[in-house]
């Protein structure tokens, strides 16, 4: 297995070859990634007051440096998120940075659905993307296949579109198959 395989199978999203389904997927990781950005703004206008009242409240060590650390994985992760780029990883850092937020809730308010809801829903979310990648319609994706064209099954880039490039490139398309992406 070449470097370009392994790092293919990095990029590859879970697919379902339901193109409503992917169009879903991607939607929800655009709004995520964009509404998760001005956290990291807030955190960044008053730096001091995020790792006083959040970090050191939990007994964190280095509550400065960790405060950067969480806003600089908002504002460089959410936008990486929001478009399907490096999606595993943005993601995981995501849902890391919304567990300690869940765990600063529980403590001070315990298991309030109230103080919990909105970084549980966060949380949730980055972690489906952290598991599942990014979804066909994504920057990802097209890495992945050009990387390793075997990466992503011909229904797959039949939904993202590619098979037509793919098969110019090959000359083996056949009349169902032409019929096939012009139907999807």
């Amino acid at each position: 297995m070449s470097k370009y395989s392994l790092l293919a199978r990095l990029f590859a999203p879970n697919v379902d070859s339901n193109v409503a389904s992917q169009t879903t997927w991607a939607v929800v990781r655009l709004v995520v990634g964009i509404m998760m950005i001005h956290n990291g703004l807030d955190k960044l206008d008053d730096i001091e007051g995020f790792a006083e009242s959040y970090v050191a409240y939990l007994g964190l060590p280095f509550p400065i440096f960790l405060s950067y650390v969480a806003a600089c994985t908002e504002l460089l992760g959410a936008p990486l998120v929001a478009i399907g780029f490096l999606t595993r990883p943005a993601a995981l850092g995501l849902f890391f940075t919304m567990a300690v937020a869940m765990y600063h809730h529980i403590k001070v308010a315990g298991l309030s659905v109230a103080y919990l809801e909105l970084s549980a829903i966060y949380a949730s979310a980055f972690l489906f993307f952290a598991v599942n990648g990014a979804g066909l319609f994504s920057f990802d994706a097209l890495l992945a296949n050009w990387l390793d064209v075997s990466t992503l099954s011909n229904r797959a880039k039949q939904v993202m579109r590619l098979e037509k490039v793919y098969q110019a490139g090959t000359g083996t398309e056949t009349a169902t198959e032409s019929e096939t992406v012009t139907k999807v």
